[in-house]
């Protein structure tokens, strides 16, 4: 097979601009083998005859393929696939999977090699590696409670903080301690796809509100309530998964004094709460005899360190959390929620945030400019984009994937009906430079 009959192969029939197609087509033939690394390309003019398209097309096609790194030419000898073409197009952009991005200015990986060697050498490191109880060992403990006093606002009582396995274990036992088969679970139209799993594993009722750009309606959920079939309200009050949204201070009061009235308890998942500059104070703030509050490390510091706190109203309520929790999961690996505890004795821990702030902050600005509609605040790890009714959010997804692109539909969030968008997280590409490749390939899908 020849170049241009290679590259007449893929060429998609329809779907965007014929200059993209032809692009798109050179990127498919290299997936395919078709072409390989040192094919030397027909000539411009050449190709555009055999495509029936313009010769400026055929500029423009090997222009874009040129900037996303699958060709390479000398002047008076062509243009050749590039040597590693195969390899950079092959590896993957995941923009689905939500996790912080290496903090900019500090390393993660030394700053746990040298915490995991001051814990090796302790005298207690048989205390550290054994059993811990259900509420876990008390030096975490009062770790988390130092780690969340910027946004509890206060001095948090350590007896009342359970640490867990994770944001997951967390809600499900709180919702253990909480709710029964039938209840009532009020959540946002579209919310955390392990909140929707863990609410029907229970036999819940997800009972779905809308939301506007600040968040969950205050309007909305006062009208949810009325005919009191909800026990519980979850709340994901900064930096919302999937929109990015983030509840004001007055509207996480009037939530809060609408769960009150209504006599339900506040689940709030508050992961992403310590990523903002200035935090806005915890829902909690508003309404501590009901509400729990649950903070992972996984979406600021790193999901591999599998740590949560739950914060509940009162010691009770605490050991009945711990309680359910052991009994799922019988306790978080003790390693890791040492190496967090000392983190936050040498001051590690804010330095880590404060790295991961800077790099998210800069991954945003790039998310605005390649896609100025996508919407998100200034340090969060992930966008929402909005599509027109022209494109179809599960066939984008597929393309995307054939291009080496992960992103998340809607529907993965959806509780009801799912809208037409698409959740993009910023975190997970290794460098910045793979980000905005990923993220200028789907800019141009949705051209």
């Amino acid at each position: 097979m020849t170049t241009d009959e290679a590259i007449a192969s893929e060429l998609r029939p329809e779907g965007g601009p014929v200059y993209v197609r032809v692009a798109d087509a050179i990127h498919s033939a290299v997936l395919a083998g078709r072409l390989q690394p040192g094919d030397r390309l027909p000539a411009q003019r050449a190709l555009a005859a055999r495509l029936a398209v313009d010769f400026t097309t055929i500029t423009r096609a090997y222009g874009l393929a040129r900037e996303r790194g699958l060709l390479e030419g000398e002047v008076g000898r062509g243009t050749f696939i590039r040597s590693t073409a195969g390899e950079e197009i092959r590896s993957v952009v995941d923009l689905s999977m939500n996790l912080p991005p290496q903090p900019f200015g500090v390393s993660l990986a030394a700053a746990l090699d040298e915490e995991m060697s001051r814990i090796l050498k302790r005298s207690d490191l048989a205390a550290v590696m054994a059993y811990r109880a259900p509420t876990g060992a008390a030096p975490e403990r009062a770790a988390g409670a130092r780690w969340l006093e910027p946004l509890l606002g206060k001095a948090v009582d350590a007896a009342r903080v359970v640490v867990t396995a994770g944001a997951q274990a967390g809600l499900n036992a709180v919702m253990q301690v909480r709710l029964r088969p039938g209840d009532g679970l009020v959540v946002d139209d579209l919310t955390y796809p392990g909140l929707i799993a863990a609410a029907r594993q229970r036999g819940l009722r997800l009972i779905t509100v809308e939301a506007d750009e600040e968040g969950m309606s205050p309007d909305a959920l006062e009208a949810a309530c009325r005919n009191g079939a909800a026990r519980a309200l979850y709340l994901v009050p900064t930096l919302y998964n999937p929109t990015a949204a983030t509840l004001g201070e007055e509207r996480r009061r009037r939530l809060a004094q609408i769960a009150r009235r209504h006599d339900l308890t506040i689940i709030e998942d508050d992961a992403y709460g310590r990523l903002p500059d200035t935090p806005t104070p915890a829902v909690a703030v508003f309404a501590p005899e009901r509400t729990f509050h649950v903070a992972t490390l996984s979406k600021s510091l790193s999901p591999g360190l599998r740590t949560a706190f739950v914060v509940a109203p009162d010691e009770a309520a605490a050991k009945a959390v711990a309680d359910a929790a052991h009994a799922q999961a019988m306790m978080p690996a003790p390693l890791m929620s040492a190496v967090f505890a000392g983190w936050m004795q040498t001051g590690a821990a804010e330095a880590l945030l404060a790295g991961v702030r800077t790099e998210a902050a800069a991954r945003r600005a790039i998310a605005a400019e390649v896609l100025p509609t996508a919407q998100g605040g200034a340090n969060s790890l992930h966008v929402w984009l909005d599509l027109p009714a022209r494109l179809d959010r599960l066939a984008l997804a597929e393309l995307a994937r054939e291009r080496g692109l992960g992103v998340a539909t809607s529907d993965l969030f959806a509780a009801g009906a799912p809208p037409n968008g698409l959740r993009l997280s910023l975190g997970a590409p290794g460098t910045r430079a793979s980000l905005t490749r990923g993220l200028k390939a789907l800019a141009e899908l949705t051209a």
